[in-house]
């Protein structure tokens, strides 16, 4: 199986300058969903990737998070369980706050998504900041001692937002 090349990828994705605030250029992943063979090939890779590590879940960070994840899960043969914004997960939530680029907001997981000891796979579009995925594994974390990887369709190398992650085991697909 072929990797995607930076060039499909990058020709593939659409960049929306001042989105949601001026300065921020929003890295659109929906034209990467549309093109179904684009699409399965990514999450191929991901398989290849992961399938030797033993996942029990797949947790993945609203909202494009879950549209990767749930695919990668379903790929897998795992459960999947989502990351949701505050106020968004019907019963009993565990919370973490973080920063991104543009502001502050606030995450939450339901406190029985992940039991202890199962093996986790934490799976967002893009690693920014990394503000929103340390808060993730925070809250995994609170829940189960067992991150078995942390991955991204696409990290932005000039953020650094690989530093908040020191010490985890991180993969991206494409580095731009």
């Amino acid at each position: 199986m072929s990797l995607p090349t930076i060039e499909q990828v990058e020709a593939t994705i659409r960049t929306i300058p001042d989105f949601p605030k001026p300065g921020i250029q929003f890295k659109d992943i929906t034209p990467i969903l549309q093109d179904p063979a684009l699409f399965a090939k990514i999450i191929e890779v991901f398989v290849e990737r992961y399938k030797a590590e033993k996942i029990d879940v797949v947790v993945g960070i609203e909202s494009r998070g879950f549209i990767i994840g749930a695919a990668l899960a379903y790929a897998l043969g795992v459960g999947f369980v989502p990351i949701r914004k505050r106020g968004k997960l019907p019963f009993t939530t565990k919370q973490a706050s973080y920063d991104l680029e543009y502001g502050s907001d606030q995450i939450e997981i339901h406190e029985d998504a992940v039991r202890p000891g199962q093996r986790v796979l934490l799976v967002d579009d893009l690693l920014a900041t990394g503000g929103t995925m340390a808060a993730a594994v925070k809250l995994v974390k609170s829940l189960s001692d067992m991150v078995v990887g942390i991955c991204f369709l696409i990290e932005l190398t000039d953020l650094k937002g690989r530093d908040k992650l020191q010490g985890l085991p991180l993969y991206s697909l494409f580095r731009m």
